[in-house]
């Protein structure tokens, strides 16, 4: 059986039967392939943000995050992170270049999910126990606006075109649709049980919703705000990356990655991982996926042609990554 988790949010998604099979890979650790960037873990346990080079594999720096770090997103140009820190109640403001907190943002009660607008920077905050999505002003660092979604909302996602705002509300089974304009809920769209990360593709077409109450993947249409496909994947998903036609799940309880076709809407592997995997991420050039291991405390770099585990980075306790996690 594995450990309990010790922070607030750790056991807040329930998991109730197993999901899809699992096709085990073994772990083969293989020379580097080109790799760019950096991979910014939050690792909730040790208070840490940990800067992993991605092409050297291994942690080259760490910067102290009070208050159980656990979302994260970036700047539109990449030179500020921006980490939601659920126990202080705040977002920290980390310069990239420098490696150092900035600023902290007290924001809600209950911060979890964090994006940026890709147009303006404006700072999206999904609040947990306020059931709000707060929007941060990235200069003055003051809030612009709250905005009432749905319960319990965690990932945050916004459309390439910046004209949409989404938001998984767990605990109401459902997407909020907020218009980035007028910062008001237009729709609402019921997902699987218990939806968690949320993503959508590069096209601005669809949203997938990592679903940990009923062990699967909702596709939605974001032109008709239709759900078109449930795809069932692992044990308890808590988050979806998509790169070269595929979506990879990090199922928590399954301590696997599922791989989905998204255009049939099957599963075609899992691959063995370490144990709890939460953030997940593809690399800009579609050749890796990282994912994070909450109880091995691990960073694992999945190589999408072979679909097999090439490396594991040890990063500090707990690592969360729950968001756009890797700088390019």
């Amino acid at each position: 059986m594995r450990a309990v988790r010790l922070s607030r949010f750790g056991t807040l998604a329930g998991a109730w039967f197993m999901g899809a099979w699992v096709v085990a890979f073994t772990l083969v650790f293989v020379p580097a392939r080109a790799c760019a960037g950096e991979a910014w873990v939050t690792s909730q346990l040790a208070d840490r943000v940990a800067v992993v080079d991605v092409a050297a594999g291994k942690v080259v720096a760490e910067v102290a995050v009070p208050g159980r770090p656990a979302g994260i997103a970036r700047s539109p140009g990449g030179d500020r992170l921006y980490v939601t820190a659920p126990e202080a109640k705040a977002v920290a403001v980390i310069d990239r270049s420098r490696r150092v907190v900035l600023a902290t943002i007290p924001v809600g009660i209950g911060p979890l999910g964090i994006a940026v607008h890709p147009r303006d920077g404006r700072i999206l905050v999904a609040d947990w126990y306020e059931h709000a999505l707060f929007v941060i002003d990235p200069v003055s660092h003051a809030v612009q606006a709250r905005i009432e979604v749905g319960k319990s909302p965690s990932g945050v996602a916004v459309t390439p075109d910046g004209l949409t705002i989404l938001t998984a509300d767990r605990d109401s089974d459902q997407i909020s649709v907020i218009d980035a304009a007028s910062l008001t809920v237009i729709a609402t769209i019921a997902v699987g049980q218990r939806p968690f990360g949320l993503t959508i593709d590069a096209e601005g077409g669809r949203a997938y919703t990592a679903n940990v109450g009923s062990d699967d993947v909702s596709v939605v249409d974001l032109e008709s705000r239709q759900r078109i496909a449930d795809v069932p994947v692992g044990k308890r998903p808590y988050a979806v990356a998509l790169t070269g036609g595929r979506a990879y799940v990090s199922d928590q309880y399954g301590g696997t990655v599922s791989v989905l076709d998204v255009a049939s809407f099957t599963t075609v592997a899992a691959i063995e991982v370490g144990g709890y995997p939460e953030g997940i991420a593809a690399s800009a050039d579609g050749r890796h996926v990282y994912v994070a291991c909450w109880e091995d405390s691990t960073l694992e770099r999945i190589a999408t042609d072979s679909l097999r585990v090439e490396q594991r980075i040890p990063v500090p306790e707990g690592p969360r990554a729950f968001g756009a996690f890797l700088v390019e």
